[in-house]
């Protein structure tokens, strides 16, 4: 009784302090009515004093905080932390901060709620459907990324489930503010996330467009990753591909003795992985699958054409622009240590077989209890991916979902079912891991806008007499629709 009551308590104090009655109910905020008429807009705040700014707005919300504001034109952006329940089943559990970014235009436009599924970005930026419907962008930085990481951190909170109420939670706070339609959108890991916030909580989002977002429903079958690998492409380049890396496991005693002193020279560790030579592995199997989720087949041509007669420092300079040696040392692993967790507890990971190295690996693949400390305690979870993806192909509505043709994470994409309704499955050709909707094929381009202008009530009326006219509302800005495709390039969505 006492814990019962314990837990009431601390339920209690958390409402008062963050303004959300709960994860999964669609209870309302402590924030006052809002109303939408104007850009700064004006509301209550519950005391009878009228907030007409838009970050007094924001900041009369219970719990947020703003760490700056940063000027931009036609806009206001807004860097912020909100206070968030470690465990939403059990909030006397404690808090953290989670950071949010705003992208202000107006309160009476659509509202885009970003996430990358990793760190989030505190510098200005548009995803496309925000250009698409000229709205507001709310990006919220993934749970236990650093600095939204409690302290200290129980791992077993960063789960699917616990991401997708952190979404709800916010955007539930700040429908007030921004009443009108909301879609959710995200590319790889953060396509992950928006199905996954829809599964849990499907009455929020008016739909979702997710980009290259994988789906790995059964973790220990990858044969579809395999088939894809050996027709990606070309031949030409495929072949040239996997010379270099059978060279650099052929050559690894003098290329680990560069990556040893080149580790020394920047003071990185091999902690994690357990050895050098586990790093350096695991480093090499990347290449290929790497070359083909960010580079064009026109890159092939920065690849040795001739591996076996390429010196060392060539070798070493082609592995290290397409994967990368700092990937594996500890210092690399270190912030994204968060994704390793989730990949090896529920998210599932590939596992290929590259048969062109034949018995040159030492290690194969390394699942991802590889790269996580071996101080925090991973289990797997096999049925939480065949939740997601049986709800999408039964009950998934006004989902929107964009691959590229050469992208190797577009093996095992999401698949609509008979209970899919107002969705659709879309491939960019001779796409990779940066496909958009503007690079559609024209068709489908056409529906894809269209759509996306439809979910969030600003289809123009030419466009819902014919789709074939959609575009986007808000012209290109080449600072804010910057598009960073590598940010996240090694193996992982």
């Amino acid at each position: 009784m006492r814990k019962a009551l314990r837990g009431f308590l601390s339920l209690a104090v958390l409402i008062g302090t963050v303004g959300v009655t709960g994860a999964s109910t669609g209870a309302a905020t402590a924030v006052g009515p809002a109303a939408v008429t104007s850009g700064a807009g004006t509301a209550g705040d519950g005391t009878g004093a009228d907030i007409t700014d838009i970050k007094d707005r924001l900041l009369a919300i219970p719990g947020m905080s703003l760490v700056q504001e940063k000027p931009y034109e036609g806009y206001r952006y807004f860097v912020l932390e909100y206070t968030q329940p470690v465990d939403h089943r059990d909030p006397s559990r404690g808090t953290f901060q989670q950071r949010i970014t705003v992208l202000h235009k107006d309160t009476s436009r659509p509202t885009v709620f970003s996430t990358s599924g990793y760190n989030v970005s505190t510098t200005p930026g548009r995803a496309e459907p925000t250009r698409i419907v000229d709205g507001n962008q709310v990006s919220l930085e993934y749970r236990y990324f650093t600095p939204s990481r409690p302290s200290p951190a129980d791992w077993s909170k960063l789960d699917i489930r616990q991401a997708a109420d952190d979404q709800h939670r916010v955007f539930t706070a700040l429908k007030r503010i921004y009443p009108a339609k909301w879609l959710a959108t995200g590319a790889s890991k953060g396509g992950m996330t928006a199905t996954y916030y829809k599964r849990f909580h499907p009455g929020d989002m008016d739909g979702i467009v997710a980009y290259v977002a994988p789906n790995d429903v059964v973790d220990k079958e990858d044969s579809a990753y395999d088939r894809f690998l050996a027709r990606v492409g070309d031949k030409a380049c495929r072949d040239r591909l996997g010379a270099v890396q059978r060279e650099a496991l052929v050559r690894r005693a003098p290329l680990e003795e560069k990556y040893r002193a080149y580790a020394a020279e920047h003071g990185y560790t091999f902690a994690t992985t357990g050895s050098l030579d586990k790093a350096y592995e695991a480093v090499v199997l990347d290449y290929y699958w790497t070359f083909w989720q960010y580079s064009r087949p026109a890159d092939c041509d920065t690849v040795p054409a001739d591996a076996k007669s390429a010196t060392d420092q060539e070798i070493w300079d082609s592995v290290d622009a397409i994967t990368g040696f700092f990937a594996y040392t500890d210092q690399g692993l270190e912030k994204y240590t968060p994704y390793y967790y989730q990949a090896g507890t529920q998210l599932g990971a590939p596992t290929i077989r590259q048969p062109w190295l034949g018995n040159l690996s030492r290690y194969g693949y390394q699942p991802p209890r590889a790269f996580v400390p071996r101080a925090i305690p991973m289990k797997f979870q096999p049925s939480a991916m065949r939740d997601i993806d049986g709800w999408v192909r039964h009950h998934g509505e006004r989902m929107l979902y964009v691959y590229g043709e050469n992208d190797p994470y577009g093996a095992e994409p999401f698949r609509l079912g008979a209970g899919s309704r107002d969705s659709a499955v879309m491939t960019v050709p001779g796409g990779n891991h940066g496909a958009t909707v503007g690079a559609l094929a024209e068709s489908d381009r056409a529906w894809a806008t269209a759509a996306v202008l439809r979910w969030a009530g600003v289809a123009p009326a030419a466009v819902r007499d014919d789709p074939a006219k959609a575009k986007p509302l808000a012209e290109f800005d080449a600072r804010l629709d910057k598009q960073d495709v590598r940010n996240e390039r090694q193996l992982r969505p």
